[in-house]
């Protein structure tokens, strides 16, 4: 069946959307990338469209984001991030202004909120968890990114004391020894 814009199909596709990310929730630390989701809940439902996935996931997670604070569960939509990168993306704000909490700006500490919702929902829909009940992580590949990041910015390379030029991996310079 095509796609036809309509609430109706908002309405299935944000049902089958809430679906997927509660069995995506019960595995920790598992995500799923706006992309997966899309075409998961076109084929769950039936309903293809050849619209652009940005042109209508974000109504879709705005419902799931309603209906999970109404049921008093956790933000599931966390659980949906980028594939690029591994973020919950921009439209992550409308979890925290349907529970009522102050916007976040900085993009680390979004990541790090959706990583403490992730955290909820796998408590929530039975994920197994290690023991003291697991951790929030970032997504992977977003925490890959900012452990590239540290790396090149660690320590300074070692330096000569001699000359003050940097040591070749041998660790003896070579302009002194």
């Amino acid at each position: 069946m095509a796609h036809n814009g309509t609430q109706e199909t908002r309405e299935r596709w944000a049902q089958e959307a809430y679906s997927v990310l509660v069995g995506v929730a019960g595995s920790y630390h598992a995500v799923i990338t706006y992309k997966e989701l899309g075409t998961e809940v076109q084929e769950r439902s039936g309903i293809h469209t050849r619209a652009p996935l940005q042109y209508w996931i974000g109504a879709v997670l705005g419902k799931v984001v309603r209906e999970a604070h109404r049921r008093g569960d956790p933000p599931l939509t966390a659980l949906v991030v980028h594939s690029d990168d591994g973020m919950v993306g921009e439209g992550y704000k409308e979890v925290l202004e349907v529970a009522g909490q102050p916007p976040v700006h900085e993009v680390l500490d979004r990541e790090r909120h959706a990583a403490e919702a992730r955290l909820d929902c796998y408590r929530r829909f039975g994920a197994a968890l290690p023991s003291g009940g697991g951790v929030p992580a970032l997504a992977p590949r977003y925490q890959a990114t900012i452990e590239r990041r540290r790396a090149r910015t660690a320590e300074p390379p070692p330096v000569c004391r001699g000359c003050f030029v940097q040591l070749p991996a041998t660790g003896v310079c070579d302009s002194c020894s």
